[in-house]
């Protein structure tokens, strides 16, 4: 039975880790070799591994306590040495834990379709590329932690932090260790205060989501925390702006060509394509017309820039509704 890498997996006495998330699946070895409480450690790659050599790897440890043999790229044994790991999977030692990673594909499909014959274990560790699911990784850390996230909460430190699943789980496990049970937009912002630019690329965010009560308090909160308006005038624009780029570019490129051209990582083409869901062919241009005008007032035509930030906040609000401003 397959099982992503939410929870620290259990100890088996087979496992086959597929996918090439590198973090992930460094992570669920070493939870792996933990959860066995193995003496003994050998760890090695596929390709070294000969014939004949598992039966000495998988034999009961002299000083006894078990052993964990760990076998990467397993896509890459010999042909003999696959049907030695399928024997061997269908009748395991009872105090060794055989774990081997599998990048998944073609390459090696003998193997792990054997040991998945076999019943054993398999943890799936696939790519995460797509905005959603970087959105899931990061509610999964918080659960992994005992804490709970709101959706606004996930997409803030996603903001804040970037797409690299190390630096996310850190962060995870940071600002679990600072709340008392459920992690909101809020303390994300306290934490990240720092990162100005990320608070007010959370504005937009939600200005162009049509969001105007978490925009307008996302906004308040930026000003009150000493953001200069004028970078969140520039979030608004580049956020608007990308919602234009993506919205006339060929249905038919990918996110990462669409990312190439338009000089945006590809989660975020990812988040864009979901934003433009419900905006009119004429919005876009309306909130870059508030946009610009709020650029100028920011920047010395007005003497109030937070009533012109809020002004374009609702009027971007109001394009992508269709109506009059708001």
């Amino acid at each position: 039975m397959a099982a992503r890498t939410a929870a620290p997996p259990e100890a088996a006495p087979v496992t086959i880790v597929v996918g090439e998330e590198e973090f992930l699946i460094d992570r669920t070895v070493r939870d792996l070799i933990a959860a066995s409480g193995a003496a003994d450690l050998h760890d090695l790659e596929g390709a070294a591994l000969g014939p004949g050599e598992l039966d000495s790897l998988t034999s009961p440890s002299l000083f006894g306590g078990g052993s964990a043999v760990v076998i990467r790229a397993a896509q890459n044994v010999a042909k003999d040495v696959v049907a030695e790991l399928t024997r061997y999977a269908a009748s395991p030692e009872p105090d060794v834990s055989l774990i081997m990673i599998h990048a998944g594909g073609a390459k090696g499909k003998e193997l792990l379709a054997g040991v998945k014959a076999a019943r054993a274990q398999v943890i799936e560790c696939p790519k995460v590329t797509r905005f959603a699911e970087r959105l899931d990784f990061i509610r999964g850390e918080f659960r992994r932690a005992g804490k709970r996230a709101d959706d606004a909460a996930a997409r803030a430190l996603l903001d804040a932090v970037g797409s690299d699943l190390r630096e996310l789980a850190a962060a995870c496990e940071q600002l679990a260790a600072d709340a008392a049970d459920r992690v909101d937009e809020n303390l994300v912002a306290t934490y990240y205060r720092g990162r100005a630019e990320a608070t007010g690329f959370a504005v937009a965010d939600h200005a162009v989501e049509g969001h105007l009560a978490q925009a307008l308090e996302q906004l308040r909160w930026a000003l009150g925390i000493g953001v200069s308006p004028v970078l969140i005038c520039s979030a608004l624009a580049q956020g608007v702006r990308l919602l234009g780029r993506v919205g006339s570019a060929p249905r038919n490129l990918n996110n990462a060509a669409l990312a190439a051209e338009v000089g945006a990582p590809p989660w975020k083409i990812d988040r864009v394509r979901q934003q433009l869901r419900g905006w009119p062919p004429d919005g876009v241009a309306r909130a870059l017309h508030a946009v610009a005008e709020a650029d100028a007032q920011v920047k010395g035509e007005t003497t109030s820039a937070a009533y012109a930030l809020e002004r374009a906040v609702r009027r971007i609000v109001a394009a992508r509704a269709g109506t009059a401003d708001l």
